[in-house]
Formats: C-alpha cells, structure tokens, sequence
C-alpha cells in the first residue's frame, strides 16, 4: 500500500505537469447493436432483433447532446457493414461536423482509405481496443466474425494514423487476461504509435468488463485498487499520453481517479442507439455513473479541477 501511494503520488505530480487541472468531457452516440462478431463477452453478440439509428435519427440524439453542452462526440456501432456502410458514415459525420469541435469513432477497423474519406468528411479522432494483446486468449474470445483476426485490429491504429488522424485512443477489455500483462503490453504500443505519429494525441483507455446480456464472467477480474495502480503507472511510464475513464466506473471511483492521472472523462452515457431520446433499445453493458453532466461537472470542480468541452489548446493536451 506504502508503494501504491508513492507511485499515486508521482502520477499526479506528473499529470498537473503535462495537464494542468483540467478534465476534458465527450459522451458516446451509439449508431446500432447489431453485430456480426460472435464475441463472447459482448452484448451485442446474438442480438435477437436490432435497432439502428436513421441519419436523421443520428441528428436528433447529436442535437440533445450539443444543447447540453457537448463538443466531443464519440460515434459507436457495432459491426454490421452492410448496414453502417461507409456512405452512411459520411453523411452522419459531415452533418455532425457543423457543430461539434470533435467526432471520434468507436467502431469496426476500416481501411486506410476509407478513414481517409472520413478524415476528410470530419473526422479527427479514433478509439480501437484491442480487446486482449494476448493472441491465443483473443482467438478464444473471438470465435468467429471479421474480428477474430487478430493482426488486421492490431494494425488499425497505425492506418487512421497515416490517414491524418489526430486522437488516437487505445485499451485493453480488462477481465479478459492478466492485467500486468496488459499494461505492458499498452505501454509498448502506446510508445510504438506515440513515436511514429508524433504529431497525434494518443491517449488510453482502462475499460472493465461489465455485465452485459452475453453473462461472461471475467477469469481475469480487475480490482480497484489494482485499475488505480494500472493507471498510475501507465501515467509515470507515458506523462504526456492522455488517460481516459468512461462512465463503466462508479462515480466514487471516477472521482478519485480525477486526482490521479486521468485527462479525459465521459458523461451522462447511454450506451444503446436512441438512448438519449428515451429508446427503450438494448444495452452493449451497462453504466455504472449514471450522473448527469451538472453532476459530474460538479465533482470535478469539487477536486479542484476545471470540466472542459473544447481542446483550445491541442499542443498542449497533447502534450
């Protein structure tokens, strides 16, 4: 416990310095919940029935947001390409692009090209977990589905990097292996992608799994106290990479996690298409801070830390 307060200790010194006290906010827009991955912890997995947003549907949700104050908009959708086709991407993110500072996706791997056209449409930013760095363990939990290969996800940073992506967010499914083994293998690939697009943010993110229609239970849970060392050393290995915390995690431990190293949060999520606008559609899992945005606001100016809605500054977030 001596050394996980010495190391806690380090990382805040570290984030206030390359940081400063500010949290920045995006919130996610689910676009579907139909996938063709058969992931065992997923559940979008055998949806029976699925719902998908319309563009205008998209547009709807995107406005509630923008009036509560969002600028940062994570799109998510599940893998389903013959339905979120790249045109229908392009159409959402260019209509989306005349009010929002920044639009990221949370979605299946594309090609150079097609995140290149994206790029172009609007796009800034892409997050891409790889789920489980462990090869043997990913070829047990990604039986089947475009997915299941392993090397073509591992690579997707690398093409919306050379597609003139500036956010680029990656992370591990934590439950699904060792945690330690995870880390490292984070901090190797944060490093790799941080050398070879120097002029990108890169930033981690630490999602748990969490219960979700599939009814996987994790053989590698996380604790919290082992997520906050998981944090803490990944802040004194890269001070400059931006660590990022959804709403997965409770609000206590979001709260806490602010003084710790953490640089961007999420807030007030739903994690289901038209879940803003009340849709009753399923859940991919679900959310344990269900605060809403002037609460969570709240709190972290309660740690004496500014909420931000608009990275003003990229070169020095980026740090």
């Amino acid at each position: 416990m001596i050394e996980l307060e010495s190391i806690a200790e380090q990382a805040q010194e570290l984030t206030l310095k390359h940081f400063g006290r500010t949290i920045l906010l995006y919130v996610p827009l689910y676009l579907n919940n139909e996938c063709d991955n058969e992931c065992v912890y997923c559940g979008f997995a055998n949806n029976e029935g699925s719902d998908m947003l319309s563009v205008n549907q998209v547009m709807a949700e995107a406005e509630l947001l923008y009036q509560k104050g969002f600028r940062h908009v994570l799109l998510v959708a599940g893998e389903k390409r013959d339905k979120i086709t790249l045109e229908y991407l392009q159409d959402v993110v260019s209509r989306l692009h005349e009010k929002f500072e920044s639009i990221s996706l949370e979605i299946f791997p594309l090609s150079e090209e097609e995140y290149r056209i994206l790029f172009e449409a609007g796009v800034d930013g892409l997050t891409i977990y790889q789920e489980t760095y462990n090869r043997e363990l990913y070829k047990q939990y990604h039986p089947s589905g475009p997915k299941s290969d392993y090397d073509y996800r591992l690579e997707t940073p690398e093409r919306a990097g050379r597609a003139g992506f500036y956010r680029i967010n990656i992370g591990a499914l934590l439950g699904l292996a060792s945690w330690q083994d995870e880390l490292a293998a984070l901090a190797e690939h944060a490093k790799y992608l941080k050398k070879k697009f120097w002029r990108s943010q890169i930033s981690i993110s630490f999602p748990r799994l969490k219960d979700s229609g599939a009814r996987f239970k994790p053989p590698y849970p996380v604790s919290d106290t082992q997520l906050v060392e998981m944090i803490c050393r990944l802040r004194i290995m890269l001070p400059t990479v931006g660590l990022v915390m959804s709403t997965r995690e409770s609000a206590a431990l979001r709260d806490n996690l602010i003084l710790l190293g953490i640089t961007q949060m999420s807030a007030e999520s739903k994690t289901s298409p038209g879940g803003y606008s009340n849709c009753q559609a399923k859940e991919q899992f679900a959310v344990s801070d269900q605060r809403s945005l002037a609460e969570v606001m709240v709190a972290i100016s309660a740690k004496g830390y500014e909420p931000v809605f608009k990275d003003w500054d990229r070169a020095f977030i980026g740090g």
